[in-house]
């Protein structure tokens, strides 16, 4: 059975779910996303999801329809027509149809359209076992030319630091700022530990805010462990405790190796392994109910 789409106001069959060519979202990538999980019946942190992308959309100039309370609704609905109460779920807000030309006043209605599936980002021998990286050679785009706190629709930057993560035959690679701090992965934050303290890049660097990544630091707070939001280079990840990747779809993924080198005793930490019990935990435990 074909899933049920949102778009711009209806739900339809995935079928009739589509998108005009002249759409500003499929020419220029412009537009914002979010990517959103439920689990247990309840969309978690739905709030904080829509307030980043009507930020981005208030940045990038496009006014949204429908109120954030619409939104909200229409992510519930969205799961509900598709009997799911555990769902990985994209919105997606585009400048909508224009002509060919790169002027944005040609767009006048934005494109509107919510995609709710079940997703597996990383096999459970990954969360047990612990992921191996490597150092992509594409560096992360610096926040002076693509303002990072905007999630849009543009992510060849991280696509083709991807594809060198796909030629090296691991899951994922480490992104390094131009001049060698590191950023984040080419879709997750990274922390790393050291001793009591739980380090994460900070977001001037060219990181995105992640919702994963700020459930984290609230959550290591309330552990007892120091949370510094700190540059650090490849040699302080080599020489880590324990290191470990978040996003919405990945949610705690530790991490055991990075360019050949085992980190600590190359196996997945006890400050990793407690934070992402926790994390579980909150998720199944706290959201917007699905009615």
């Amino acid at each position: 059975m074909s899933l049920m789409i949102y778009l711009n106001g209806k739900l339809v069959p995935q079928e009739q779910a589509t998108v005009s060519v002249f759409d500003h979202g499929v020419l220029y990538g412009d537009g914002v996303f979010e990517g959103i999980r439920a689990y247990n019946g309840r969309v978690f942190r739905l709030e904080q999801h829509i307030d980043r992308l009507y930020a981005g959309a208030h940045t990038l100039m496009i006014n949204i329809p429908i109120s954030k309370e619409e939104m909200c609704k229409a992510v519930c609905d969205t799961c509900a027509a598709n009997n799911l109460t555990d769902a990985y779920i994209r919105l997606v807000v585009t400048r909508g149809d224009g002509d060919l030309g790169l002027d944005p006043r040609k767009c006048t209605t934005p494109t509107i359209f919510v995609i709710a599936a079940s997703i597996q980002m990383y096999p459970e021998e990954f969360y047990q076992k612990g992921l191996e990286l490597i150092t992509c050679s594409t560096r992360r785009n610096s926040p002076q030319t693509l303002d990072p706190a905007m999630k849009s629709l543009n992510y060849l930057n991280n696509i083709l630091a991807k594809i060198e993560t796909i030629q090296a035959g691991v899951p994922e690679g480490i992104m390094l700022t131009a001049d060698g701090y590191v950023s984040e992965c080419t879709g997750d934050n990274l922390f790393i530990v050291k001793g009591n303290a739980l380090i994460v890049p900070p977001l001037h660097l060219g990181n995105l805010g992640g919702i994963t990544r700020m459930t984290i630091m609230e959550l290591a707070e309330a552990e007892g462990l120091e949370v510094r939001e700190e540059m650090f280079r490849l040699h302080d990840l080599y020489n880590a405790d324990e290191f470990f990747i978040t996003g919405t779809a990945a949610e705690v993924v530790p991490g055991v190796k990075v360019d050949g080198r085992p980190i600590a005793n190359g196996k997945p930490g006890p400050i990793t392994q407690r934070l992402r019990k926790r994390y579980q935990e909150l998720t199944y435990a706290e959201g917007t109910p699905i009615e």
